[in-house]
């Protein structure tokens, strides 16, 4: 992967997003306020406006504007968590002009324990991290295998499926969801199903090749 690498994937993150707009909205109107899909939209299309006009090399200054760009854009708690994720992301590719999948998952791993260090959260309380952490742990398990880029994300677009749907049996505990309490028991999450489409569409682009 490097920075042309980078500016692609986001374009068909972008497009997966905007395709989903509804559905995400439907989602976070059960327990939340019905905004993730326009916020998901609109934080995606910003970043992809910055970057056809950004060049930068190196993959961990380009990930630090993306992070910021897309917390700025994004008026919802998980553009502010997701930004959380680009910025752990870009501490762990300081200083790299292209990155393997074993850098690449290694990144990722930063960007959720960032997450989880910044949003004082953690697997298992139904947010995106129910979707990312699988999806990481996939690609950390396919290089023990010595998989290619495109049968490890196979195997974390699958995990981050699976996470997601694991959130129906959860009970929120974090956001205006947490106020519906046991109510929240058998909904799917919103994030999940967001950090879903992120390897959905990583997915996808490495299909397209």
């Amino acid at each position: 992967m490097d920075a042309q690498n980078v500016k692609e994937v986001f374009l068909k993150i972008g497009k997966t997003m905007k395709e989903n707009k509804d559905y995400l909205i439907e989602l976070d109107a059960q327990n939340g306020d019905g905004d993730l899909g326009l916020s998901m939209d609109n934080g995606f299309t910003s970043v992809n406006a910055f970057l056809s006009s950004f060049d930068e090399p190196d993959l961990g200054a380009l990930f630090m504007k993306i992070g910021g760009v897309f917390n700025e854009s994004c008026s919802s708690s998980l553009g502010t968590i997701l930004s959380f994720g680009m910025m752990g992301m870009a501490r762990r590719l300081k200083g790299k002009t292209s990155a393997d999948l074993r850098e690449l998952a290694e990144a990722f791993e930063s960007g959720a324990n960032t997450i989880m260090e910044k949003a004082g959260s953690k697997p298992g309380e139904k947010t995106v991290l129910d979707s990312l952490c699988p999806a990481i742990e996939a690609l950390k398990n396919a290089l023990s295998s010595d998989s290619n880029a495109l049968s490890a994300f196979l195997a974390a677009k699958n995990a981050a499926a699976q996470g997601s749907q694991s959130t129906r049996a959860m009970r929120s505990v974090h956001g205006r969801a947490a106020y519906y309490g046991d109510k929240s028991i058998g909904v799917l999450d919103g994030g999940s199903v967001a950090g879903k489409l992120i390897f959905d569409a990583i997915y996808s682009y490495l299909t397209d090749l």
